[in-house]
């Protein structure tokens, strides 16, 4: 260690003699900190004589900067959250989705979805788009999921004027030409058969156990375009769905990272008065429906206590590193992954709607193994409604509040959160909110859930060699017993 410093010593000096800078620069090594011989007898808990005072930043529970909402006259919902940085995240989220299909051909959003971003009356192309992006240092997105369309922005927030006119542009004025359309049909194509080519069962599984609990109606639609109608869909078809789901009153315009007035202000400029591609006639055909759940209920109320419950179901793969933050601890490993090394899979998911959601586990195991599983499961099921213990509901909160808080850290999740909230609602939740609804979920409100779940019909999806998979009748009576056992089966012949 000494022959570095003295060779960089001499670098930084210059030609010399070794010895020369050995002898100029030997002092410093005899220089005294507060663990050495300077304050020998103050400890480190204590503030250091003649240092000023720090002062610290003070934490009074509340949000300085909550998120403000704004309703123009056309019914148009504005939220902001103000969040320090160079750069904000402004979109639009509609109240539209593959939900609200029944009327239409299915697959309209996910069209909509591909189509997003392409020409519109003021930019010629996508590359425009892009182009006038880039010169803020933006990107931008598009997603639908079964109840919500979000066009999506991230900018330096001095281009907020330019963005939020693009995205306005974007949403109520694209030019749908017939080059594009055919391109999107390419695109929703390629995508359908990378779906089942995919090793990962989950999208599809995912897919099925919608259809299987609601179906025929609200989220148990398609959100995929059937390969059937993607030649069925053109450019009347998408306008007829627009003039009815792409309206003022079912739109919001979120920001994080802008001044509310200025959001408010460009709102005005650019989504209020403006007439639509698809022209300014009154939206006719809307569908109102409620999901009817025809596998089990989920009730507004209880969305928390489910939310906790899936944490702590937890589970995964066979093989994860990690310990407890990866959810080592979680019911699904310590009694399912744990004690059967043949199970490639347990993971417990929860979807959450507006008006109703799903609690899942997705298992996998050998077809050979497939009872089995499907028996391991339902008994979970079973015990979600027993003795919940004080110490795994305790983890299963903090865990579930750790990854509040750490996703909320991103801007674009906090705009997707801000803007879901306010359009499901009207209003936002603050974190701290959401976390003293957490941690009031005590065991009773666990097992009062549960119970309430499995008193309803299941709903089963199953993708693979079936072969030896139970009846849904034998799913159900197991689901129906004290054990989850299901009812055993007899052969004459093997």
């Amino acid at each position: 260690m000494a022959a570095v410093v003295l060779a960089a010593t001499r670098l930084l000096r210059g030609p010399g003699s070794w010895g020369g800078a050995r002898l100029r620069f030997g002092a410093p090594a005899c220089r005294q900190f507060s663990s050495g011989g300077a304050y020998p007898s103050i400890p480190l808990s204590s503030p250091l004589p003649g240092v000023p005072t720090p002062v610290f930043a003070t934490v009074d529970g509340q949000e300085k900067f909550e998120t403000k909402i704004t309703t123009l006259d056309n019914g148009l919902r504005v939220a902001s959250q103000n969040k320090f940085g160079q750069f904000c995240t402004v979109g639009i989220l509609i109240n539209s989705g593959s939900r609200y299909e029944a009327k239409y051909l299915s697959g309209i959003a996910h069209f909509l979805e591909k189509l997003a971003f392409s020409s519109t009356d003021r930019f010629g192309s996508k590359d425009e788009i892009l182009l006038t992006l880039e010169k803020h240092g933006g990107i931008c997105d598009c997603q639908t999921s079964r109840d919500t369309t979000m066009y999506a922005v991230s900018a330096d927030s001095k281009g907020l004027d330019t963005v939020v006119g693009l995205l306005a542009d974007v949403v109520l004025h694209p030019r749908l030409t017939d080059e594009e359309l055919e391109m999107t049909r390419m695109a929703v194509q390629f995508e359908l058969e990378d779906l089942n080519m995919r090793p990962d069962p989950e999208p599809l599984l995912t897919e099925m156990i919608h259809e299987a609990a609601y179906r025929g109606n609200t989220v148990g639609l398609h959100r995929f375009c059937p390969t059937e109608n993607v030649a069925k869909i053109d450019r009347e078809v998408l306008h007829s769905y627009l003039r009815n789901y792409y309206t003022p009153d079912r739109m919001v315009l979120a920001a994080v990272g802008v001044e509310h007035s200025l959001l408010v202000e460009c709102a005005r400029k650019y989504l209020l008065g403006t007439r639509p591609a698809w022209g300014s006639g009154k939206a006719v055909d809307v569908d109102r429906s409620v999901a009817q759940y025809t596998g089990g209920i989920v009730k507004e109320g209880d969305f928390i206590p489910f939310a906790v419950l899936n944490m702590m179901m937890g589970g995964g793969g066979s093989f994860s590193a990690g310990g407890p933050g990866k959810g080592m601890f979680t019911r699904l490993y310590l009694n399912v992954l744990n004690r059967h090394h043949w199970m490639y899979n347990a993971t417990s998911y929860h979807h959450s709607y507006e008006d109703t959601g799903l609690l899942c586990i997705h298992a996998s195991a050998d077809p050979r193994q497939v009872r089995e599983m499907v028996e391991i499961i339902t008994k979970e099921f079973i015990l979600m409604a027993g003795t919940v213990d004080e110490v795994e509901l305790e983890r299963a909160k903090t865990q579930l509040m750790s990854m509040l808080m750490m996703n909320l850290e991103s801007r674009p999740v906090i705009f997707e959160d801000v803007g879901r909230q306010v359009l499901a609602t009207c209003s936002r939740k603050l974190p701290q909110e959401l976390c003293a609804l957490i941690r009031n979920v005590k065991p009773e409100d666990i097992k009062r859930v549960a119970s309430q779940m499995l008193r309803r019909k299941p709903a089963v999806a199953a993708l693979g060699d079936l072969t030896d998979l139970p009846t849904y009748e034998h799913v159900q009576a197991a689901l129906s017993s004290k054990d989850g056992r299901l009812p055993r089966t007899y052969r004459l012949f093997r």
